[in-house]
């Protein structure tokens, strides 16, 4: 077995504002798919949006909960300029800034933001790693 993650399925509240969340202001590629999912095209995966509590539903467990859920996304770009940009370009389309990027003990530049539903962002630099599974380091 290769491991891997193919899909990161999103459990959203509202979906038309997710899906504009992710597709005009973050830019995610859109695909084209049925009205009550959307899915974004990335760099060797792809991400999921669906209604939260259809999504629970379909995994049989309850839909409620709040609070940190163990588990954030990372984006990982090229310079800290871009930690900024990405930061910046998140909180414009109305995400809420966790944590102020900056320099960090593992030698790296990173800082978090809440999507529209409360998942863990981490926007990072790593001058140690390339970008991600299939992008070059630059």
């Amino acid at each position: 077995m290769k491991p891997r993650i193919s899909m990161i399925t999103l459990g959203v509240r509202d979906l038309a504002a997710a899906i504009e969340f992710y597709e005009k202001g973050l830019g995610f590629p859109r695909m084209e798919s049925p009205p009550e999912v959307a899915f974004f095209t990335l760099n060797g995966t792809w991400l999921g949006l669906y209604g939260r509590e259809s999504l629970a539903e379909d995994a049989t467990v309850s839909s409620e909960g709040e609070g940190f859920e163990a588990f954030t996304l990372a984006h990982n770009v090229t310079s800290e300029e871009d930690v900024d940009k990405v930061i910046s370009q998140a909180l414009e389309a109305g995400a809420t800034l966790v944590k102020n990027p900056h320099k960090v003990f593992w030698g790296g530049y990173s800082g978090y933001f809440k999507d529209l539903d409360g998942h863990l962002w981490e926007v990072a630099h790593n001058p140690l790693f390339w970008v991600g599974p299939t992008d070059d380091k630059e």
